[in-house]
């Protein structure tokens, strides 16, 4: 954990290649340091349609899905820095967000725990 996926309108990739985007928003979620390294997931999802009052207004939200466990404190910090990166990497976009889901430890289970 942490599987952080960043949705955006497809315009925005013009602009940054989205590897770069990738890599950015790792190293700041590792840089955080809340998270080991090989747990750190990114992915990408642009949007060509969607549908907004400001259609001409590009946008990126990030969800990260972590483990719970983490604090209030420790969960600002990691939306405040993934958007102070993102907002670097888009100065001109003025719509980027980010929300953070916590993952019940008991309800999880991936392939490794069957």
């Amino acid at each position: 954990m942490p599987h952080i996926t960043i949705d955006c309108s497809e315009n925005i990739l013009k602009t940054q290649n989205p590897e770069k985007v990738l890599q950015h928003v790792f190293n700041t979620a590792y840089a955080t340091g809340l998270f080991h390294k090989k747990a750190i997931k990114v992915r990408l999802n642009p949007f060509q349609y969607y549908y907004s009052e400001y259609p001409e207004e590009d946008f990126i939200h990030v969800f990260a899905s972590i483990m719970e466990g983490r604090n209030t404190t420790q969960k600002q910090l990691l939306s405040k820095k993934v958007v102070a990166t993102l907002n670097k990497l888009f100065p001109k976009t003025n719509v980027i967000s980010m929300n953070i889901i916590n993952i019940e430890k008991a309800s999880y289970c991936n392939k490794t725990m069957i």
